[in-house]
């Protein structure tokens, strides 16, 4: 599903990133990458995606070498990726359904398929009764699950979580791990991106370490480990 073969990433000040990284997620996994603030972990997630693109190296996501793709092809690749951001990042003017359809839309994707698969992911994430909702008129909770079923509403074969409890309190924080959860289990291979010990610790599944750009761990059942 996503390898990563002896990547490296410096930027123009020269300022590196990622160095020599090398690893394997396969489909279906769900994987918390950690690490303090700077250590790699932002340039990780953009090279999935062709936002950024490695110094050396090689990147495959799903067959496709990231780092050769044609610029015309890179949107049918971010199509296979559903990404959730901290901050949540609705549409202020649109309501809750509004924001999840906007998704669809964006790839002229036919009213009727829009309007139930909408309602099927406000279901998955139980909030068909605030579908008509402004996302000023919704908790911190709701939006980010709000933000999850427009990461999800066209099945892409991998959702990214950047920081998705950082502005969340830890019950509410538990909630969006059950759904992250309950997402995994229906195939979708997740990545994220975490500063959260207490829900890693939590969740016991597999744990990739960046420490100055170089991994230092990666294991399968692992905790968040020291405190940056």
């Amino acid at each position: 599903m996503i390898y990563f073969r002896d990547v490296s990433k410096i930027y123009d000040n020269g300022s590196v990133a990622l160095d020599h990284v090398t690893v394997h997620i396969e489909k279906g996994e769900f994987v918390f990458v950690v690490g303090a603030s700077g250590a790699g972990k932002s340039t990780f997630i953009k090279l999935l995606s062709h936002e950024e693109l490695p110094s050396s190296g090689t990147v495959v996501v799903n067959g496709i070498e990231v780092n050769r793709i044609a610029k015309d092809r890179v949107p049918y690749l971010r199509r296979k990726m559903g990404i959730v951001f901290q901050d949540f990042r609705l549409l202020p003017n649109k309501t809750a359904a509004e924001n999840v359809a906007f998704a669809m839309e964006v790839i002229e994707t036919p009213r009727k398929v829009i309007k139930e698969r909408v309602h099927n992911v406000l279901d998955l994430v139980n909030l068909v009764g605030k579908a008509d909702a402004l996302p000023q008129n919704l908790s911190g909770g709701e939006q980010q699950r709000i933000a999850i079923a427009r990461a999800i509403v066209n099945r892409p074969l991998m959702l990214i979580a950047d920081e998705p409890t950082g502005n969340l309190d830890p019950d509410t924080s538990r909630g969006i791990m059950d759904l992250f959860t309950k997402i995994n289990h229906m195939g979708t291979t997740v990545l994220m991106v975490t500063h959260d010990k207490q829900m890693v610790d939590m969740m016991n599944k597999r744990v990739i370490e960046i420490v100055d750009g170089r991994i230092v761990r990666d294991e399968q059942k692992g905790a968040y480990g020291d405190e940056d």
